[in-house]
């Protein structure tokens, strides 16, 4: 039986994360699992395109902006399932057998979070994670996303837009994405920079902003401005 995943990465200057996100798909190739992974990159100019080379991923390059990396990756992906993965995203020990598991089912899914940052807050902030992503149906991107092809093309894909595509595509899924029983690991770096409570109101204001309607280009610029 031939391999049914593809896994695709969107990175920008991404090598000091790449290679754990990378050790963590490892269990996938050894059970036969993932058929190819491709890294759609936005112009990076660090290691990460020599790192991603070394691992025998497929690149894809092109302008930066996180919707149109997606979807620009998907396009080459030969896969009846993609799994939709942020460089900065671990999987968890087990991961295979949760997502066969679920492409038996054939819905869509993401995986519930946790950071790599002990304490209360990156408790709460990955307890309102999982909570929006059960209730609401919408994951954010560094929950991964995995869909069959044929959900992904009836979708008519990721939009290139340089923010909340994460939040376009799962609104667009109509809340069928399923919360996987295991969590990955994303990287804290961003709240412990600027703060759980600030970093975390601050999404919040974005997703309500897009959910009412703004536009994902100006939501882009305001965000890079703060960062």
């Amino acid at each position: 039986m031939r391999a049914a995943l593809s896994v695709i990465i969107p990175t920008l200057n991404a090598a000091q994360n790449l290679p754990a996100c990378l050790a963590a798909l490892i269990e996938g190739l050894e059970t036969g699992l993932i058929r190819e992974l491709i890294l759609s990159d936005g112009g990076s100019g660090d290691a990460t395109l020599q790192i991603a080379d070394a691992a025998g991923a497929v690149i894809v390059q092109g302008m930066p902006s996180r919707g149109g990396q997606l979807r620009r990756g998907a396009q080459v992906a030969g896969g009846e399932w993609l799994l939709f993965l942020h460089a900065d995203t671990m999987l968890p020990a087990g991961w295979t057998a949760a997502v066969r598991a679920q492409m038996d089912t054939g819905a869509p899914a993401a995986f519930r979070l946790s950071y790599d940052a002990a304490g209360v807050m990156p408790q709460i902030v990955a307890g309102w994670a999982n909570l929006r992503s059960r209730r609401l149906g919408l994951p954010y991107g560094d929950q991964g996303l995995l869909v069959s092809r044929a959900d992904y093309d009836a979708t008519g894909g990721y939009p290139d837009i340089p923010l909340m595509e994460d939040v376009a595509m799962a609104r667009a899924l109509r809340g069928r994405i399923a919360l996987l029983p295991l969590s990955v690991t994303t990287s804290a770096a961003r709240y412990l920079r600027d703060g759980w409570l600030r970093r975390g109101a601050r999404n919040l204001i974005l997703l309500v902003r897009y959910l009412c309607g703004a536009d994902p280009l100006r939501l882009a610029a305001r965000y890079r401005r703060s960062e």
